[in-house]
């Protein structure tokens, strides 16, 4: 969709901004009144406040009408945007502590007004007040400004050991590293790419799977990371599968066959990088003898295009064979897999990036992604049956992460003996 056809919901849009700029504003010159014996500190700060709430969302409408003719400018774009929802999460929570001082200040008018008190009508603002609004709105500030500049590559091992009384003994100790939704169009940082290659080439895995959206929107915002990835490295197989922004759903075509052959140049670069890319289908990893079915399915999401097949996928393997299902949306597992009558033992998925913004402590884990996905990151089980939820390698949209970090999976799986 070109800019143009939403200019009158960006018009209303900017609108709100403005006037909450001006509110906000209200808050920045309660505090700088004492800095007029500074010329250069109390008019930078007004200045500088109305310069950064101007330029910033001029700057996104430009790259926004530019990103047709100029895909490469999508992660300037990303970033700018970024900073600029950052600074406005800053002006709200500035706002809320001036909104309760404003209803006080009105009450308190209200009620000198009613008593015919002579007061003025609206009692001055406090400067303490906004001096705490500062204080308080220095925390999403510093998170956000933080996950922009350094967490979007602050890349995490998280490990788990997996017990299953049917795992082929030959297996008994298999480990496989998942990564997913790399979103390789929104990279602006190849050296702290490669660090994130290492890492996953260090845990020495004998499976390496990928679990879709390589791109955002078209297969060209991966070559320039080819070379980097193909050097990622796996003891047995390094297996793949499709994510919704793969499909080149989210972009306007020429034609259909031009859609047809960006699709076609993003299975290439798959098997490029050394990838065996999973559509609908099976594949038997043997091992001494024996054997186990690594899966993987199309996209298959609620409120998403359901290309995957899953019945395809089991259509050629033993019913009593050990599976592991490659499956990007983890909404499949939850509407199709975990309630198939053929038993998939683990479905890896990736998808909801936790949002990229939340909060992961010891003994609490929350994020806004919740509420739509009630199952949006880690480790889930159900009837025997497991979902790994990966937090994503890449990002999108936010061109950051708060909280939720890149993630790099690595799972064991164990053999469970007769007791």
């Amino acid at each position: 969709m070109h800019p143009s056809s939403f200019a009158p919901f960006l018009a209303i849009v900017l609108l709100i901004f403005l006037l909450l700029d001006w509110y906000v504003f209200q808050g920045v010159k309660t505090l700088s009144a004492d800095w007029q014996s500074t010329p250069w500190l109390y008019h930078g700060a007004r200045w500088g406040y109305w310069t950064a709430s101007l330029v910033l969302p001029a700057a996104i409408i430009y790259l926004l009408f530019q990103l047709g003719a100029r895909p490469d400018l999508r992660p300037l774009l990303m970033t700018v945007s970024s900073i600029y929802m950052t600074l406005l999460i800053t002006k709200i929570v500035f706002a809320l502590p001036l909104l309760g001082e404003d209803i006080a200040r009105l009450s308190a008018g209200l009620f000198n007004r009613f008593n015919g008190d002579p007061a003025p009508f609206l009692p001055e603002r406090r400067k303490f007040v906004s001096q705490m609004a500062i204080g308080v709105a220095a925390i999403p500030f510093t998170s956000f400004l933080y996950g922009i500049l350094k967490g979007k590559y602050d890349y995490r091992v998280h490990r788990h050991t997996l017990v299953f009384p049917d795992l082929p003994e030959a297996f008994d100790g298999l480990t496989i590293t998942q990564i997913s939704d790399v979103h390789a169009g929104s990279f602006d940082n190849p050296e702290a790419v490669r660090r994130g290659i290492e890492l996953i080439n260090r845990q020495q895995s004998d499976l390496v799977v990928f679990t879709g959206d390589l791109v955002n929107s078209v297969s060209r915002e991966f070559e320039p990371w080819k070379e980097m990835f193909s050097t990622i490295q796996a003891k047995i197989g390094r297996f793949s599968v499709l994510g919704n922004h793969d499909y080149g759903d989210y972009t306007s075509w020429p034609s259909v066959e031009a859609k047809m052959d960006n699709l076609r140049e993003l299975f290439q670069h798959h098997q490029d990088i050394g990838f065996r890319l999973l559509r609908n289908e099976a594949v038997t990893i043997e091992k001494d003898g024996q054997a186990i079915s690594l899966l993987g399915v199309e996209n298959w999401g609620k409120g998403f295009h359901q290309y995957g097949d899953l019945e395809a996928a089991l259509r050629d393997t033993p019913t009593d064979a050990f599976k592991v299902l490659l499956s990007h949306d983890p909404t499949h597992w939850e509407y199709q897999v975990k309630t198939h009558p053929t038993p998939v033992h683990l479905t890896l998925s990736g998808h909801t990036h936790g949002m990229q913004v939340g909060v992961e402590i010891p003994g609490f884990r929350w994020s806004p992604i919740k509420y739509r996905y009630p199952r949006w990151a880690g480790l889930y089980t159900e009837n025997d049956r497991y979902l790994y939820i990966n937090r994503g390698f890449g990002f999108l949209g936010f061109s950051g992460r708060v909280g939720i970090l890149p993630e790099i999976t690595v799972l064991t799986l164990k053999r469970k003996e007769d007791s």
